[in-house]
């Protein structure tokens, strides 16, 4: 099975690999502007315009995500759209493959049988990744929820927003979690002055 899909997923969105995990495909939806809803992909397909993934469940006790907070709603990009309509066009070939080995359980990642994914099976998947591009085996699938509030934040995204869309409950968390991928806000007065009167040092 591969495992583009849920690395391009984690990336674009920040979700946790435990939410990733747990994503089923009722909770990929496009937006119906006939029917005025967010419906499944499994029942309108991906030729829509707009998607979104409920961000409902984590592979955790009970199933339920870190924190009430932590249950949202997130619009994809193109990018993750694109992604996971291939991924669902391979997916669909691996059960055909499978046939009466399947197990379906409605995931959107899972193993080439359809049963859930371990933590390991994604730890090595994106090791395998890292080291094909050369910068080592020491990373970790969490490398890419802290790319993408890196992304966020170079992007002038406030922390608020950021702290909503990784299911934080307040900003003291994504500080205290993110301080070294968070664009130090103070900066901003010190750049708005060099654009004013120019960084030209005079003796």
């Amino acid at each position: 099975m591969s495992y583009e899909a849920v690395q391009v997923i984690s990336l674009t969105t920040g979700v946790r690999t435990e939410e990733a995990r747990a994503l089923c495909w009722d909770h990929v939806v496009a937006w119906v502007p006939k029917l005025k809803s967010w419906r499944p992909v499994t029942e309108v397909g991906f030729k829509h315009a707009k998607f979104a993934i409920y961000v409902w469940r984590a592979v955790r006790d009970g199933g339920d995500t870190k924190t009430r907070k932590s249950r949202r709603t997130l619009e994809l990009p193109k990018l993750a759209t694109e992604a996971l309509r291939h991924h669902h066009t391979r997916q669909v070939a691996h059960k055909l493959r499978a046939g009466e080995a399947w197990q379906d359980h409605n995931l959107v990642f899972c193993t080439s049988v359809g049963t859930p994914l371990d933590a390991a099976n994604v730890r090595r998947a994106f090791r395998k990744i890292t080291k094909d591009a050369k910068i080592g085996t020491d990373w970790t699938p969490r490398e890419l929820r802290h790319s993408f509030v890196s992304i966020m934040s170079d992007q002038g995204v406030p922390i608020e927003t950021i702290a909503d869309l990784v299911g934080h409950a307040g900003t003291s968390v994504t500080e205290a979690v993110y301080r070294h991928q968070l664009r130090p806000v103070i900066t901003k007065g010190a750049h708005t002055m060099n654009t004013i009167f120019g960084d030209n040092r005079h003796g």
